[in-house]
């Protein structure tokens, strides 16, 4: 009798707390974070990316799009190192209408690494890929044709990406074309580079103020991250 009121006390009082695992937590938050993951997950599913898009990756995304206050357009990319480059590695994601617009290979930093982005840097002349949040910014005309400029969202990690000139343009070397010549893409200094045919409908598509992120099997980013260490998302 005493284990069924208990019971009931708790599940009439949603804010109380309770000791799991060895840690007191607030049965309302637990509910909250419980209710945003099934949420996740549920769009996770809804866009059918099951056996497509790296779970962990995704999770981490759609946390850290939900932070994201500058944030103008609902879109998000993915872009996931934890893939190699001969497969496709980069997503868009329409967050409003709830379906994936794109999905296609890119390219990482030629010091990153060569088939495995796994080495990353926010230096000047690293020629490496930098994780982590940004958001798009304006397009022009440069040396690799239509660009996009991206605004690194986290100091130490990614916030030198407009003094880099990192930002997203077309590359032939980005064309799955070249992964038989030489068992992997070409690389860039630093940028995520796209094949030629899809570079314009891509920028175009997450141009003006949309939510990117750059993910890798990482822990010192997660343990850096002002964006995702804060909740405690791991």
């Amino acid at each position: 009798m005493k284990r069924i009121l208990l019971l009931v006390m708790f599940l009439l009082a949603p804010c109380t707390a309770f000791v799991t695992g060895g840690v007191f937590v607030s049965s309302g938050l637990l509910s909250l974070a419980v209710a945003e993951e099934d949420e996740t997950a549920r769009l996770y599913r809804s866009m059918q990316l099951e056996g497509v898009v790296n779970w962990k990756a995704f999770r981490q995304a759609v946390e850290g799009y939900g932070k994201i206050r500058g944030r103008k357009r609902d879109v998000l990319t993915l872009i996931d190192f934890s893939k190699p480059s001969t497969e496709e590695r980069l997503y868009v994601f329409d967050m409003k209408k709830r379906k994936m617009l794109f999905s296609s290979v890119v390219a990482h930093g030629k010091n990153s690494g060569g088939n495995y982005a796994t080495s990353f840097s926010n230096e000047c002349g690293s020629y490496k890929s930098s994780l982590g949040f940004y958001l798009t910014a304006s397009t022009y005309q440069g040396k690799n044709g239509y660009s996009l400029i991206l605004d690194g969202l986290e100091k130490g990690i990614n916030d030198r990406a407009r003094e880099r000139a990192i930002v997203v343009h077309g590359a032939a070397y980005a064309d799955p074309s070249v992964v038989a010549g030489g068992g992997r893409l070409g690389r860039s200094f630093g940028c995520p580079a796209l094949p030629p045919k899809l570079s314009r409908s891509i920028i175009d598509a997450i141009k003006g103020g949309s939510v990117m992120y750059i993910y890798a099997e990482a822990p010192d980013y997660l343990a850096q991250s002002s964006i995702l260490h804060e909740g405690g998302l791991m």
